[in-house]
């Protein structure tokens, strides 16, 4: 397979297949030894994508002190007057 920049969402389906063809075991070592190695790639560059989308939300939420946190809105508010 050719290098390419996937998307994490294209890099996990490809992952995804090429285990579950993997799996099977009817494939001879050597094309098994190659799809191991793409497998490799492909788990790093989704590793490396959820990093950088962690960075990013980490960035967005003030360096990452306090995460944000749903504001509760006026009809979820219970509020006990005496």
């Amino acid at each position: 397979m050719s290098p390419k920049k996937l998307n994490f969402e294209t890099a996990l389906a490809e992952l995804e297949a090429l285990v579950e063809r993997m799996e099977h075991g009817d494939q001879p070592l050597e094309v098994s030894l190659k799809e191991f190695e793409q497998g490799i790639r492909l788990v790093r560059d989704c590793q490396r994508a959820l990093e950088t989308a962690e960075q990013k939300i980490r960035l967005l939420t003030d360096d990452g002190e306090q995460p944000l946190e749903a504001q509760p809105s006026d009809e979820d508010e219970t509020v006990h007057r005496e």
